[in-house]
């Protein structure tokens, strides 16, 4: 298997009551650093924070044959309004323990007890990437050069079933 992100196609999402186009600096820094890690940002799409319309919003996106991984940004707070933990986990056919956990691990090291508050998860539905990350510009760009730029290449790859499967070496 080769490594070569920009086949591997994403769709992002901002979810959030309040961001319009004009003012989603962390959706447009999540489609910038995605491509600055050489992945293929498809579009972009606001969409706001109820568990039905987030649901609906990513169901639509999964269902696209050319779409690889769906990364959303916001709503992983504690806020009564943040809603993308308790809209996407009952979507997941498997989650994926380790993102969430790492990326607080990370963000622990830059804001300190925290980090713990972020319900950042990630999971594999319909065989595709699903990523949710904090709406902070800081967040995001943490879990994309920390995590997401060095593996969801191969989460995809394994996702869909075309990799071959090695054992890790611990």
């Amino acid at each position: 298997m080769s490594f070569n992100p920009s086949k591997v196609h994403i769709e992002t999402l901002t979810l959030s009551d309040t961001r319009t186009a004009k003012d989603d600096d962390g959706g447009n820094d999540l489609a910038r650093w995605l491509s600055e890690g050489h992945y293929t940002v498809r579009a972009h799409q606001i969409v706001r924070e109820d568990v039905e319309l987030i649901r609906a919003a990513v169901k639509g996106l999964l269902a696209r044959p050319e779409v690889d991984a769906v990364i959303t940004t916001g709503g992983t707070g504690l806020s009564p309004r943040d809603n993308t933990f308790a809209a996407l986990m009952p979507l997941f056919d498997k989650p994926i323990i380790g993102f969430g956990e790492t990326f607080r691990r990370l963000s622990y090291d830059q804001i300190g007890a925290r980090a713990v508050l972020s319900n950042a998860v990630a999971g594999v539905a319909s065989g595709k990437v699903i990523i949710a990350l904090p709406g902070s510009r800081n967040a995001i760009r943490l879990a994309v050069t920390q995590l997401i730029a060095p593996m969801l290449w191969h989460a995809v790859e394994v996702a869909n079933g075309r990799a071959v499967h090695h054992e890790p070496n611990h």
